[in-house]
């Protein structure tokens, strides 16, 4: 990691950072339903440019003609939606911090999704962080979360995927009562940047092959639809669009719902790749490895670790019948280093999301790595559950110098 910046924040931190931290960005979205971790991640260049290239090679990967077509298995038939494009809008590599045997920290893949995430709470986190570190010892300089380019440039990038030729209140960011969800801070933000409005999915009508949305009696066409919905949390939920999702829509998506299924962990057995661990489906697994405690068990369409198993043994996959194992992975287990050091010496383990976004222009490389989404956890696993009581984990954002 970046020790020196680290050596700095941990001889300046206080209580006191961390609230002013914490009003910052409170009085820009309003209050956090999750808990936001006490120190941003310091990346050194040569750690950034790993994950960077690491995310966009294996986006790369998944893009070539016959492997897509194989992913494309995956969409369920009564969720295949009409209009899919080429490439999705948003994607996002989850690595964990690992580290090498020559001690330096590197990437590897946990989890990927063809959906968006974070973009511009992530943003105005890196924004929060600039603002109190700056003006500390060994801190004196401007901090950015953006692989590449100015802040500006990468607002102005995000916001052309999200809103596209439409104007914006024609845009809607759309899940179920999203006022309710955890990431609401980000609808905030998307507002706050974009001016594009979050509602929920039942609110939507629909008239022909068109939807609407009410604003104080008014109603507006919505053109675009910045696609925020988790299919597993709608049918645990019982909840039902008022429109099928194999309709003929007069709209656009980001990204296409399509791609939650295609580009997911479903995708995770088709890759070889350095940073990727051994993955394959339960269903092709004849001969169990002879030691489970090297494996984690993932089911393959949820969200936000829910249904994954840490402590696999014989017994928990005998309980899975044929029919369920074809929607479980086998992965082998990454061991998470101490990537951050807090100011008592402990170690706290880190996940870096890298989020990629489709560049408007297309070209050679048209996902591109953007900024780096970080979870920080000292228990078991990264979440609420295994982390309860403590201190320095939950969400936070990779940065370094501009």
């Amino acid at each position: 990691m970046d020790t020196p910046r680290r050596t700095a924040f941990n001889r300046a931190f206080g209580d006191d950072l961390f609230a002013r931290y914490h009003r910052w960005l409170e009085s820009a979205v309003g209050p956090f339903p999750f808990r936001l971790a006490e120190t941003p991640l310091f990346v050194t260049p040569a750690l950034r440019d790993q994950l960077a290239g690491a995310a966009e090679e294996i986006v790369g990967s998944l893009s070539k003609p016959d492997t897509l077509a194989a992913l494309k298995k995956a969409i369920p038939a009564k969720y295949d939606a009409p209009g899919m494009g080429e490439l999705p809008d948003c994607v996002q590599v989850d690595f964990a911090l690992v580290e090498r045997p020559d001690g330096r920290l590197e990437g590897k893949v946990v989890e990927l999704q063809a959906f968006p995430s974070l973009y511009a709470l992530e943003t105005l986190e890196a924004d929060a962080w600039n603002h109190v570190l700056s003006p500390l010892p060994g801190l004196e300089c401007d901090w950015t979360c953006f692989v590449q380019g100015s802040r500006t440039e990468n607002v102005e990038w995000v916001r052309r995927i999200i809103v596209g030729d439409n104007e914006p209140e024609e845009v809607v960011l759309v899940d179920h009562e999203p006022e309710r969800q955890k990431t609401s801070p980000d609808f905030v933000a998307t507002k706050r940047l974009f001016d594009v409005n979050s509602i929920c999915v039942t609110k939507l009508i629909k008239e022909g092959r068109r939807l609407y949305r009410d604003s104080g009696g008014r109603r507006i066409p919505v053109r675009r639809i910045y696609n925020r919905m988790v299919f597993d949390e709608l049918a645990v939920k019982g909840i039902e669009p008022p429109f099928d999702w194999r309709d003929d829509l007069d709209i656009t998506w980001c990204s296409h719902p399509n791609w939650y299924w295609t580009w997911s962990k479903y995708a995770l057995p088709f890759l070889d790749h350095p940073a990727v661990p051994r993955t394959r489906f339960l269903s092709d697994v004849t001969t169990l490895p002879e030691d489970l405690s090297r494996y984690v068990l993932k089911p393959l369409f949820s969200f936000a670790g829910a249904g994954v198993v840490i402590d696999v043994t014989p017994d928990v996959l005998a309980r899975l019948g044929d029919a369920e194992r074809k929607n479980f992975i086998l992965q082998e287990k990454v061991d998470y280093a101490p990537a951050i050091r807090m100011p008592d010496g402990s170690g706290v383990k880190a996940e870096v999301r890298v989020m990629l976004m489709r560049r408007p222009e297309g070209g050679p490389r048209p996902l591109m790595p953007l900024l780096f989404l970080v979870r920080t956890s000292r228990g078991k696993m990264l979440g609420v559950d295994f982390n309860k009581n403590l201190t320095w984990v939950g969400g936070t954002v990779a940065i370094w110098p501009c």
